[in-house]
Formats: structure tokens, C-alpha cells, sequence
């Protein structure tokens, strides 16, 4: 892409230096959707399957809360497993990858990814459980306040927060929260995973490109950070099942909403 079409070079630590961010707008939102999936079309079998494991997990961890009469904390296990995702979705990259690239799919190179940075990678992963050991503090905490810890039980959950005032408003004041630090994950995740697992990055870049692609371009990053929201709410309305399409759908767009973003230096010379 000509130079003048790219918005700005990002100055770079190490191997980083040097990318640079191309401009985008909200249609741009639609067409990673639409690329997302096309690719979950052209791998189904790999997708949906890498999708139903995802969900199989996700079923697991309800079904076993429930099983031990922690069903209160369901929402927050919810919560925290749509924290990881981006993380968990670097198979789903790499079958997007070989999409494009023309390679053969296959079990092996998609799960035993083969990352072009994973010990930034790691430190991403670190993070991401930092924010959610936040995301459960705050969620006891929470509970703590608003249910005085004396009358409501685990089991009791569900019914108090729809009908108490109490309930509702802790509801209110968690979800804020839920979403302040969802949207905090995104922020710093939604290109730089995909662009470590490419490219041979540094964390403080990947994760400074991200931040400025939310800095230049809010509406298309939030509208996108919607979609998301909007997608995942849906998948996990419906009884976690359609997670199995939402989830690796997600995962491919990510990867075009990468592709389409960020230029490497070879790309930007071009």
C-alpha cells in the first residue's frame, strides 16, 4: 500500500519497529465480519470443531457450578471466560492464516500453533489473567456489599437479583464494571494477539498498536468491540451452543480486522 494511504508509523521496540496503522472506518467493521465468516464457511469442520471445544469447556464449567450448587457464580465463570478468548482464539488465527496463505489445514500446525512471538504471547496471557483474578475480586466484593453476607444464599441468587433493590442495583454496578474491564481486554488485545502470533513482535508494540487503532479510530473500534459483545451475548443466550458458530467466527474477523489494520514495514514501503 502506498504511503500516503498508511495513517502513521509507530515507533517500535526491537522487531516492532516500524509498523504502522492503515485508516478504517465502520464499513471496514462489516467486511471483517463478512471475511470472518467466509472463512468459517471455507474451514467448517476445523472451525466448528475448534468452536465446540471452546463450548464444550464452557458447558462443562456451568454444568459443574450448578452441579455444586454454585449456580450465583455462573455469570462471573461467564464473564471470565469471554476475558480469555482472545487468547484461546490464536488456533482460529492461524486456520484464517493458511486461509490466506493457501496452506493445507490441518489438526496438527492449528492446534500446536507454531507463534511467532509466544513468549509475548505469554506475557498477554499473564495479563489477561490478572484482569480476570480483578474481574472475581470485584464480583465478591460486590456481592459482599449488597447482600450483607447474611441472607442470601448461592442458591437463592438468581431470584434476589431480579427482585431485590439491592440485587439490582449490584447488577447494575457489576455489569459497568464487567464491561469497563471487557472493554479494557479488548483495547489491548483485539490486534495484538493476532499480530504476535504473525509476526515476530514485541509485547509493548503489539499492544501500543492496539491502543491506537481505539485512539485513532474509536467508532469503528467500539462498533467492532460491540459485535463482539453483541455476538458472545447471543451465543451464550443461547445455551452456550451457539458459541460453537459465534466464537470461531469472531476469532477469523479478528484476524482480517488485523490483516487490514496493521501494515508490517515490508508492506509499508510497498
Amino acid at each position: 500500500m502506498a504511503e500516503g494511504n498508511v495513517a502513521g508509523r509507530e515507533a517500535g521496540i526491537g522487531p516492532g519497529a516500524g509498523y504502522a496503522l492503515r485508516p478504517v472506518g465502520v464499513e471496514d467493521v462489516w467486511r471483517w465480519v463478512g471475511a470472518g465468516w467466509t472463512d468459517f464457511r471455507r474451514a467448517m469442520p476445523f472451525s466448528l470443531a475448534y468452536g465446540a471445544v471452546f463450548t464444550g469447556v464452557g458447558v462443562a464449567l456451568v454444568a459443574g457450578l450448578f452441579a455444586s450448587g454454585l449456580s450465583a457464580v455462573v455469570p462471573v465463570a461467564a464473564g471470565a471466560f469471554a476475558l480469555v478468548g482472545p487468547l484461546v482464539a490464536v488456533g482460529l488465527y492461524e486456520i484464517s492464516r493458511r486461509l490466506e496463505a493457501g496452506e493445507p489445514l490441518a489438526w496438527r500446525p492449528i492446534l500446536l500453533v507454531r507463534t511467532a512471538a509466544p513468549d509475548q504471547i505469554a506475557l498477554i496471557g499473564v495479563a489477561l489473567l490478572l484482569l480476570l483474578m480483578v474481574w472475581a475480586r470485584a464480583a465478591q466484593l460486590l456481592f459482599a456489599l449488597f447482600s450483607h453476607e447474611d441472607y442470601v444464599v448461592l442458591s437463592q441468587f438468581a431470584s434476589w437479583v431480579l427482585t431485590d433493590r439491592d440485587g439490582l442495583l449490584m447488577l447494575v454496578i457489576g455489569t459497568v464494571i464487567g464491561a469497563g474491564i471487557g472493554l479494557f481486554v479488548f483495547a489491548i488485545s483485539a490486534l495484538s494477539l493476532p499480530l504476535l502470533m504473525h509476526r515476530d513482535v514485541d509485547v509493548a508494540t503489539a499492544i501500543g498498536l492496539s491502543l491506537t487503532a481505539m485512539r485513532r479510530y474509536p467508532r469503528a473500534m467500539l462498533l467492532w468491540a460491540w459485535i463482539i459483545a453483541a455476538a458472545t451475548a447471543a451465543g451464550l443466550a443461547a445455551g452456550l451452543v451457539g458459541l460453537c458458530i459465534v466464537f470461531p467466527m469472531i476469532g477469523h474477523a479478528t484476524w482480517h480486522a488485523y490483516r487490514h489494520m496493521i501494515v508490517s514495514p515490508g508492506e509499508a514501503r510497498g
